[in-house]
């Protein structure tokens, strides 16, 4: 699997993410299929955000509701470890749901993509897929 994604919308996840070195950052990603085409940035509400995310509901519901009158599906989420690689936490697999949702993740070194499903080789949850910059 392929997971497009521009490099403005990459961009601004990085800064945001780069103006939070002490706390995990996060979001919505929105498009059809293998095509980020927007990105949102949502409240951390977890009660540990320097090594947990919590995407606040608010967010989630009214990204769910501008759906449904015709916006841009939820294809995943984003998140950061200012502290960590760009890879998945055990946190991020106790609460991912096998859903197929894409997980892009920014961290110490290149920003990496990934799919929650069952049984993945990443900690039993993930599956790493190809993040392309265009």
């Amino acid at each position: 699997m392929i997971v497009q994604i521009s490099s403005h919308l990459l961009q601004r996840l990085q800064s945001v993410a780069a103006a939070s070195p002490a706390a995990e950052v996060c979001g919505l990603l929105l498009g059809q299929a293998n095509m980020i085409a927007e990105v949102q940035v949502a409240r951390n509400i977890a009660a540990r955000p320097a090594t947990a995310f919590e995407i606040d509901p608010h967010c989630l519901i009214a990204a769910h509701k501008a759906a449904r009158s015709g916006g841009l599906p939820i294809i995943g989420n984003w998140h950061s470890h200012p502290n960590g690689p760009s890879v998945p936490s055990a946190e991020d697999a106790r609460c991912a749901a096998p859903d197929g949702q894409i997980w892009l993740i920014l961290g110490q070194g290149p920003v990496q993509c990934w799919q929650a499903v069952p049984n993945g080789s990443w900690r039993g949850r993930f599956e790493e897929v190809e993040l392309l910059v265009v």
